[in-house]
């Protein structure tokens, strides 16, 4: 009897059509091999899901469901997401993530196994989505936090290691809270993250001085070292960790261990705009504000970057992304493509802080 089961199940397997994606993905769940990410809207953090998703999906077999900060406008990362649809994954579009209790209703009684949160920044926005995890039993919270965090000695300009000093931001007291409440959690600290389907560029600061013909303002003496982590690198790290014992209860500074300084990131966007640069240092303190000063540069005025040799000797974590070869398609793909030539940009607060060059 049990033989003629089974021929019976192998030669349905034999003349079946290939399931669906979605049908895949429902077998994933079904096998208990899911996650669900909170995905913010946009910002810094906006692709991080994205290439998130689609790693669990192909590396991990996991089926994966976002719970999505709206409204879906179209934007960057947004209009890719049909890679996402085509993988499986399922996106479920909430108004108000902060509204926990009718976007946890979206997943219409669903449980998971792991949990990548994307959107908290507090521990009230962090709780009501970390009870129904621990209701579920879940394996992994991860929590993509920030390394703005840190507050390095004053005069400390080396790689920043995930012992360093924290202030007692939102973000930090989230991750205090999981750990309160008992949860299998892990923390990511990125820093400046770039990718193809970027919103927030911390680029067009320079490009958009590059390609107009604008001395381009850099604080004190340009070789302070940044780390600039591709999206995608940012995901790889994540989803070692989802799942993996080795991952409770630490912290990752989530960066790549490839560093450039202000000035050699200067240079290499003023090649992929195929201008020359003329950089003017300045000195951060050397002149006063005006009243609607608006002039920010992306970074911070002296050295801030972080280490990631923890995750990489625990989750075996190597980038596979350096901005130095990316340069060229992000700025055709990312500036030129969302009309950075295009738009209009006012230079006049330039002119202070020109005033204060080295």
């Amino acid at each position: 009897m049990l033989a003629s089961l089974v021929a019976a199940a192998t030669a349905f397997s034999l003349h079946a059509t290939a399931p669906s994606t979605h049908a895949r993905a429902a077998l994933r769940m079904a096998a208990g091999d899911s996650c669900l990410i909170i995905q913010n809207k946009g910002g810094g953090h906006g692709e991080i899901g994205y290439h998130l998703a689609l790693k669990l999906v192909a590396e991990k077999g996991m089926s994966v469901t976002i719970l999505h900060e709206g409204p879906n406008k179209g934007k960057p990362p947004h209009n890719a997401y049909g890679a996402l649809e085509d993988a499986g994954v399922t996106t479920l579009w909430c108004d108000d993530l902060g509204d926990s209790a009718a976007c946890i209703a979206k997943l219409g009684g669903a449980s998971f196994n792991a949990v990548v949160d994307n959107w908290s920044k507090s521990p009230e926005q962090i709780e009501p989505y970390a009870a129904a995890a621990k209701s579920w039993g879940v394996a992994t919270y991860g929590f993509v936090s920030s390394a703005g965090m840190y507050t390095p000695d004053k005069g400390d300009t080396g790689a920043i290691a995930e012992t360093c000093a924290v202030k007692s931001s939102g973000q930090r007291q989230a991750e205090e809270k999981l750990v309160e409440m008992g949860l299998p959690c892990s923390y990511f600290r990125p820093q400046y993250i770039y990718g193809p389907n970027q919103g927030k560029s911390y680029l067009s600061f320079f490009f958009d001085r590059l390609c107009r013909g604008q001395p381009v303002p850099v604080p004190n003496d340009g070789d302070q070292f940044v780390t600039m982590t591709h999206a995608a690198d940012n995901a790889a790290m994540i989803a070692a960790a989802v799942c993996n014992p080795a991952a409770v209860g630490q912290a990752f500074n989530c960066a790549t261990s490839s560093l450039v300084t202000y000035d050699e990131l200067v240079q290499l966007c003023a090649q992929a705009a195929g201008v020359e640069a003329n950089i003017v240092h300045y000195d951060p303190k050397g002149f006063e504000k005006p009243d609607g000063f608006k002039f920010k540069f992306p970074f911070r005025d002296t050295p801030f970057y972080v280490s990631a040799a923890k995750a990489s000797e625990l989750l075996g974590f190597k980038e596979a992304n350096v901005i130095a070869n990316d340069i060229s398609w992000y700025y055709k793909d990312n500036y030129v493509a969302q009309k950075g030539l295009e738009k209009d940009v006012s230079f006049a607060d330039d002119a202070v802080v020109l005033g204060a060059r080295k």
